[in-house]
């Protein structure tokens, strides 16, 4: 399957905004963390948060590990690196910096090991943060001589810590090992299953109920009548000739068994004659499906879709469609009746219908798409024998009728009158009721076959598909590298065009939002992730800010509808956030010289939530995620005080941070 079947990539314009967006939450519980928990178990959730992105969250599960006893060189290096993720240094609470000064301290304390060294690395990078860059070679060497997994944590985490001269010396190498990452582990063939929701099970039309009842409560009544009717002329006959009555007896006899033979061969296998029709050639709903709702609507044009991909050779995609047309109507009844009360999106029913596509193509194609009512067809020997047995069971009974007749007295042709009356009225009552009951069973053992052969060939496919997207779908670190790699790639293009090294830089933010109509999916208690984002990236300078802003396509790593502004601190006038639990999270930016613009930093999912999921916790892991809370403060500041905030927050006025002694 490709990602982009059926999908049309929509254009964006630079303020764009989207609307409600449906998304697929995948049920996994690589974040679930049980009330009681130990602390160990806390801790490794909370590392893995942090290495997927939810630094906020993990500074959480790793503090409580600490503080009920769970501690360590690696438990703090990996708190550190959760406090310091995401943030500037002016961003840290005066709680957060002394904990910061007392794990500090605590260093010379722990055993030598990689964690040691990894954490008094992070401690001496801190230190020279302010620093030349000259000033920076002994440090920068002991954190080039850590493992690789420590040593990219850092470069990871600390990348809105490492500014100026110290970044300057970094970033050749962050910039490539993004590039390394940025394609790695088949990115372009996995993205496309993170995005598709996990499908609903298969599920078949089952046989209708039989309508056999009445007919076996008659025909009881009427074998009865007809059993005595013809005893009843049987005697008769044999009073009269008993000679001619044996011989007529043997042939009605032998004629009513032949008849009865053939004709169940006949009447009683052959399906009524509205089941034969063109429209029910197919499996068919017994419930009603036929109101054009907005489920069906969906459910028929994903047929479409798919009939139109998934063409036999010889057609094209309109002649088969035209073909089709009957087949595919009724499929999509069957489909939108079978899963419409389930509430589900038709994407959680695609496979299904791309199965049914599949299916239909392959049986044209084999000869055998309507081979079930071929087989019910009856051979002309079987018809014609049933209609000479009949006939000769008709001429044996007026035969013996004639017998009775002729060759009694009064009142003996009132009786055989009586007989023959009696014999035709309850023999064709009773071979039909007779015919109804073995059509139902037939019907009934036909579509009970059908049932499950439907339903084993759906749950084979649905199990299929089900394996292809677990073992297709990118965990949720491959994601997050994929999508880090991406801003790394980003910003280095800006710095490049902007001709501005990190020398250049008084501080940067990049925000992520959301592009129109991108597909989404997260696991639970993650952020959400989009097929489509836009990147803003502010950087900036002494002379100003220069926005740049860009639309990139997941699945590929491809981008376009790049544009760029620039405008001075004091342009900015104000900067203003706007929630509404039915849409989202809107950021407002308001210039001086021109229009306010919106930017859409995140969807409303209070809908979208677990039960076990806290919408104030979903919420701030997703504004985290976007690197609003960044974005927003130094934007709200620079709007509030212009160049003086930046002058206070300027690399070289940081004041450094000092390890305890």
């Amino acid at each position: 399957m490709s990602h982009s079947d059926g999908a049309e990539y929509i254009s964006a314009a630079y303020d764009s905004t989207i609307g409600f967006q449906a998304g697929t939450v995948h049920n996994s519980n690589v974040y679930f963390v049980h009330p009681d928990a130990s602390p160990q178990e806390k801790y490794r959730v909370g590392v893995r948060q942090l290495e997927d992105g939810i630094p906020s969250r993990a500074r959480e599960m790793i503090t409580d590990a600490i503080a009920h006893g769970y501690d360590g060189p690696e438990v703090r290096f990996h708190w550190v690196l959760a406090v310091l993720s995401n943030r500037t240094y002016h961003e840290l609470s005066g709680e957060e910096i002394q904990q910061l000064h007392y794990t500090s301290g605590r260093v010379r304390t722990y055993a030598d090991d990689e964690w040691k060294e990894a954490l008094r690395v992070t401690f001496d990078l801190l230190t020279v943060l302010s620093t030349m860059s000259g000033e920076t070679g002994p440090v920068l060497k002991q954190l080039h001589n850590l493992p690789i997994g420590q040593h990219n944590a850092i470069l990871r985490h600390l990348d809105l810590m490492l500014t100026g001269g110290l970044k300057d010396d970094l970033w050749a190498e962050t910039r490539e090992r993004a590039g390394a990452d940025r394609f790695d582990n088949d990115r372009v063939g996995r993205v496309w299953a993170y995005f598709t929701p996990d499908p609903i099970g298969a599920r078949a039309v089952p046989p209708r109920p039989s309508i056999a009842a009445p007919a076996k409560e008659s025909l009881p009544v009427r074998a009865v009548l007809f059993v005595v009717s013809g005893l009843l002329l049987g005697a008769l006959a044999l009073l009269a000739d008993p000679a001619t009555a044996i011989v007529e007896l043997l042939v009605a006899l032998g004629a009513g068994l032949a008849a009865a033979r053939f004709g169940v061969r006949w009447w009683g296998r052959q399906a009524p004659q509205s089941d034969l029709t063109a429209e029910n050639l197919i499996p068919q709903t017994h419930g009603s499906a036929s109101s054009e709702d907005g489920f069906t609507n969906r459910v028929r044009h994903a047929f479409d879709h798919y009939f139109s991909t998934r063409t036999p050779q010889g057609f094209t995609p309109d002649a088969w469609l035209a073909q089709t047309a009957q087949v595919r109507s009724s499929l999509a009844a069957e489909i939108a009746d079978l899963y419409r009360e389930s509430r589900i999106s038709v994407d959680r029913v695609a496979w299904l219908i791309r199965y049914l596509a599949q299916d239909t193509r392959t049986r044209y194609v084999n000869g055998t798409l309507f081979d079930e009512h071929r087989q019910d067809r009856i051979p002309a020997v079987t018809k014609v024998l049933t209609v000479v047995s009949l006939a000769v069971l008709g001429i044996a009974a007026m035969n013996m009728f004639g017998t009775a007749f002729t060759g009694a007295a009064a009142p003996r042709p009132l009786w055989a009158f009586l007989a023959v009356l009696g014999l035709g009225w309850s023999g064709h009552s009773a071979a039909s009721l007779w015919l109804k009951i073995k059509r139902e069973e037939h019907r009934l053992a036909r579509e009970t076959q059908k049932y499950r052969e439907q339903l084993t060939a759906r749950q084979i496919e649905h199990q299929r598909w089900q394996t292809l997207l677990y073992t297709t779908r990118p965990s949720e670190r491959e994601m997050e590298t994929w999508l880090t790699s991406d801003k790394t790639s980003f910003v280095d293009e800006a710095l490049r065009h902007h001709r501005l090294t990190w020398r250049d830089l008084i501080t940067h933010t990049i925000l992520v939002s959301p592009a129109p109509s991108a597909k989404r999916g997260r696991v639970k208690q993650g952020p959400w992730r989009y097929s489509r984002y836009v990147f803003r990236l502010f950087l900036f300078t002494q002379d100003g800010i220069r926005e740049i802003s860009s639309e990139f396509n997941f699945y590929d790593a491809t981008r376009k509808n790049e544009q760029r502004s620039n405008y001075r601190f004091d342009a900015l006038s104000s900067v203003q956030v706007t929630e509404n639990a039915a849409v989202g999270y809107d950021l407002e930016l308001v210039l001086t010289n021109g229009p306010a613009r919106k930017i859409r930093v995140k969807d409303a999912d209070a809908h979208q939530l677990a039960p076990d999921e806290s919408a104030q916790e979903i919420n701030e892991i997703n504004l985290s995620a976007a690197g609003f809370t960044h974005t927003f403060r130094l934007l709200e500041g620079i709007a509030a005080e212009g160049k003086g905030w930046i002058e206070r927050h300027s690399p070289d006025n940081l004041t450094p941070f000092q390890t305890a002694g």
